[in-house]
């Protein structure tokens, strides 16, 4: 070996192990990184430094060029956020209101047209309101989501110019009866377009402290695997997953069933206690309290809210009847025990019940009680 050749090969170690170049300047702290020498070649003259004496130097290296190290390593620690929707709400009244809150506290974008003017609304709450459903579907947002009255939701629905949509868009309801908005949606939407109905199982008022566990019902009717579709889809149900509700995923007529002896049993139970004219008493039960706001709440609904209930639900007018013949029945269960009596009474001759000293078992007098005749 040359002397020349010794000299570069001592040099070449000295900087490789951290100890500076011949000239006494210190070594790039990249050096490891373009430089990879043939260890085998270089067995004999291994130096003896401890191992963390290079890494000390490393560590002593500029800011700047540790920087850039960093910078230049990929980081798989935080996936990148996915971008957010734009959901077009159709239909802006107390309840689309409260829907576009649960929206915009995920962080996503709401664009709002009703019949009513909500402008001012909108310009508070940080919301792009438009005057007609044309200039909404002209934004071309990733879910529009129909907020109408059951009444109305087939002239809003025929009346959305669908073409001035992506083709791929998702439309989704909000409806408490959802057999009637599915097979609308099947009828009238376009073949590419996604369908999801929904049913939030609240509303502004048992909602106004949160979403938690209250039940959210949905049904993806339409939804295409391939392509954005089934990603929109998804993050359109996250908003209320997020929210902390309970998702329930089951068929339009499995809600419907389950509707028409729950939501609509309970809203017509109301409406015929507000024909009572209930007050409050000083001795109210607890019992007759929960009536009182049962009441309450289902007559401050609209009366179209719970005419649509009945309209639009195959099983409503079966409940109805099934109500009727509940309270025949109990009506029954009360004359029929009073019929006995009487007949003991008056048939048998059989005398009212009396204690040894004249008194009724409920302390009356039994000569105060007259007989009942028929």
């Amino acid at each position: 070996m040359t002397r020349h050749m010794e000299r570069s090969m001592a040099s070449s170690l000295r900087q490789f192990a951290g100890l500076g170049s011949p000239d006494g300047t210190a070594a790039s702290s990249c050096f490891l990184h373009r430089y990879s020498p043939n260890f085998c070649a270089f067995a004999a003259l291994r130096p003896t430094r401890p191992a963390t004496a290079a890494k000390t130097r490393l560590r002593a290296a500029p800011a700047e060029q540790q920087q850039q190290q960093e910078e230049a390593t990929p980081c798989h620690d935080h996936e990148p956020p996915a971008p957010f929707l734009r959901v077009g709400i159709v239909g802006f009244g107390n309840f689309g209101q409260f829907i576009a809150g649960g929206v915009q506290r995920q962080g996503h974008a709401v664009l709002a047209v009703s019949r009513s003017d909500y402008s001012a609304y909108c310009s508070q709450h940080g919301i792009r309101f438009f005057r007609s459903v044309d200039a909404l579907c002209e934004e071309q947002p990733d879910v529009l989501l129909i907020c109408s009255s059951i009444l109305s939701t087939e002239s809003v629905v025929r009346a959305i110019p669908f073409h001035k949509l992506r083709p791929d868009t998702i439309v989704a309801d909000v409806l408490s009866v959802k057999q009637f908005p599915r097979n609308l949606l099947l009828e009238i939407l376009p073949p590419g377009f996604g369908i999801v109905c929904t049913h939030p199982m609240f509303g502004p008022e048992s909602g106004k402290h949160g979403w938690g566990k209250l039940p959210f019902v949905y049904d993806k009717v339409r939804v295409a695997e391939d392509g954005d579709q089934a990603a929109k889809c998804d993050q359109f149900l996250s908003i209320f997953e997020q929210e902390g509700c309970r998702m329930v995923e089951m068929s339009c007529a499995e809600h419907d069933r389950y509707a028409a002896g729950s939501q609509f049993i309970t809203h017509t139970i109301g409406r015929v206690l507000s024909q009572l004219n209930l007050k409050s008493t000083p001795i109210n039960t607890k019992g007759y309290e929960t009536l009182l706001q049962l009441t309450e709440n289902t007559v401050s609904d609209s009366f179209d809210l719970y005419y649509g209930l009945f309209m639009y639900n195959v099983n409503a007018t079966e409940q109805l009847d099934n109500l009727d013949k509940a309270f025949e029945k109990v009506r029954q269960m009360l004359y029929g025990r009073l019929h006995d009596l009487l007949r003991k009474q008056i048939v048998e001759r059989v005398p009212v019940a009396a204690t040894s000293s004249g008194k009724l078992k409920d302390g009356r007098s039994s000569a105060a009680v007259a007989p009942i005749f028929l």
